[in-house]
């Protein structure tokens, strides 16, 4: 057993410092108290790994666009390395998401598509392709979200997936209907997306009507 000369208590286990004091602990070493988590180490290697080949593709990729002025051949006044930074800030938020404990994978989903389509849709107004990415990925990746997200409320036992759901119907549904008003009509993909909302709106009130009204119930304080 080991002890703190400083605060004269005994420490079990293989600590090296004192919890109180931080002092230099005293005696033999014992088996450690608690046992070691190899699983989270892998993890954090791993993580730590992918960390590092960011800083790098990041540095090298700041270096050659703005030091050596290498720019994209049809875009000579862009510097490709800010969007190259957003796009690595994004992935690397969602690689956060993954460990971070306590966050379930409705919520992971969820805020990294978001994410994604808003980085998506400052790309694309760089290069061009605005008005495909509107009309056709942000409403197929809005539907593809939504059918995640009923498809882990259907299997959720804790209740944790339904604000996610009616969040990304609320947002499946409202783009649709301010489209349909502001250019009198609305493009094939969000009008599917839009049948996948209501569609799923009313299986989550058919499977899981209790944990719907519960849901609005708890939202709205009604």
């Amino acid at each position: 057993m080991r002890r703190c000369p400083y605060c004269k208590v005994e420490i079990t286990g293989d600590l090296y410092k004192c919890p109180l004091c931080q002092s230099k602990l005293m005696g033999t070493v014992e088996e450690p108290y608690f046992p070691k988590l190899e699983a989270q180490k892998k993890r954090s290697i791993i993580y730590k790994l992918q960390l590092f080949f960011v800083w790098v593709v990041l540095i090298v990729g700041i270096g050659l666009d703005f030091m050596v002025g290498i720019r994209l051949p049809s875009y000579p006044t862009l510097h490709w390395s800010v969007l190259l930074a957003m796009w690595l800030v994004t992935f690397e938020f969602g690689i956060m998401r993954q460990f971070k404990p306590g966050t379930g994978s409705a919520g992971k989903v969820t805020t990294l598509t978001l994410f994604t389509i808003a980085l998506w849709c400052v790309t694309a107004y760089y290069f061009g392709f605005m008005q495909v990415t509107l009309d056709i990925a942000v409403p197929s990746a809005l539907a593809a979200v939504i059918i995640t997200n009923f498809i882990l409320v259907m299997i959720d036992k804790n209740g944790n997936t339904m604000s996610y759901l009616l969040s990304a119907l609320f947002l499946g549904v409202v783009p649709s209907v301010i489209q349909f008003f502001v250019r009198d009509s609305m493009p094939l993909a969000w009008s599917i997306c839009t049948m996948i909302s209501v569609v799923l709106f009313a299986g989550a009130l058919i499977f899981k009507g209790k944990a719907v009204i519960a849901e609005f119930q708890k939202r709205f304080h009604v």
